[in-house]
């Protein structure tokens, strides 16, 4: 398959909101299994920023562990601040992964031109390639395409993930030049983009069914038009369910759980479904069709780690 799909895991939780080994293992695995083409940890479907210092180690430590070498390993280190952004550039720095994700600083607006310094210094002090990461739905603020024009001149900044409607993404391709690595968050696009020769697509929805994922792009690229547009709508139907109907990171912990891979991906205060929604969810047919066609995971590590589930 010539398309690279790249997974924005979850965090698999314990009770006491450490790492869950196990079930973030299981997560991988079940990645790579399906013919996933790379990671990103700690993006905003990982939750990052709800995380403990400790935890977002470990998941970072033990990502790089379970992907040894099987593909590309992303992790989001955007916080609030360039001091903070900065410590958590410097830690995941420490690990063997493929670049840093830096989303656009929340909670207080900002402009173009200081997102401009702000990323350029970033990139300055990094030891590992950076890509950008904008997401306004979450952040309030949008990179515009001159903004991004101007960063894409760093040597040390690689691209972008771009979580904003395709026809932005599209224009963005045409302004930059090709050294510079746009990778399109199209969840609802996969076998039209496929088709339309555009391989790289990163979303949080693959970690969920990951083969169902896969199979799309893969009737595409052959050509099979009315497969890949079938299962684009099982896909697309059950991303839509989950966004709209029941909340979504407790409802990805229903679903996994439901298929052996264990923890919580929903940290408080998020809260978990309750015994009738979960129940309500797993009756859905969207949710009955797309897990028919993903496997069974096995829960336990294979590693064991001392004090780690």
């Amino acid at each position: 398959m010539q398309t690279r799909l790249i997974t924005a895991i979850c965090t698999p939780l314990a009770e006491d909101e450490s790492l869950h080994v196990a079930g973030l293992e299981a997560h991988l695995e079940d990645q790579w299994q399906a013919g996933i083409a790379g990671l990103l940890v700690a993006g905003s479907m990982g939750q990052m920023q709800l995380l403990a210092d400790e935890t977002y180690r470990d998941l970072i430590d033990y990502c790089v562990r379970f992907t040894a070498g099987r593909g590309e390993l992303m992790v989001g280190v955007g916080d609030t601040s360039f001091a903070r952004t900065r410590d958590r550039i410097r830690l995941a720095e420490q690990f063997a992964i493929d670049a840093v994700v830096i989303v656009t600083p929340y909670l207080v607006k900002h402009t173009q031109a200081d997102m401009i310094d702000y990323y350029r210094a970033l990139a300055d002090l990094s030891g590992k390639p950076v890509y950008l990461y904008t997401v306004p739905g979450f952040t309030g603020v949008m990179l515009e395409a001159d903004t991004v024009a101007a960063l894409s001149e760093h040597p040390n900044i690689h691209g972008i993930k771009c979580s904003v409607p395709w026809d932005w993404t599209r224009q963005l391709m045409d302004r930059v030049g090709p050294g510079f690595r746009i990778i399109p968050a199209q969840a609802h696009l996969i076998d039209q983009l496929a088709a339309w020769g555009i391989r790289e697509n990163l979303d949080g929805i693959f970690g969920i069914a990951p083969r169902l994922t896969v199979s799309i792009a893969e009737a595409a690229e052959r050509g099979d038009r009315r497969m890949a547009a079938e299962r684009q709508r099982q896909l697309s139907g059950l991303l839509q369910l989950l966004i709209t109907k029941y909340p979504l990171l407790a409802s990805c912990t229903a679903l996994l759980n439901a298929r052996g891979i264990l923890g919580n991906v929903a940290p408080r205060p998020l809260h978990p479904l309750t015994a009738t929604q979960r129940e309500q969810l797993l009756a859905e047919p969207l949710v009955k069709q797309a897990q028919a066609g993903e496997w069974m995971v096995a829960s336990a590590a294979k590693t064991v780690v001392a004090g780690k589930p």
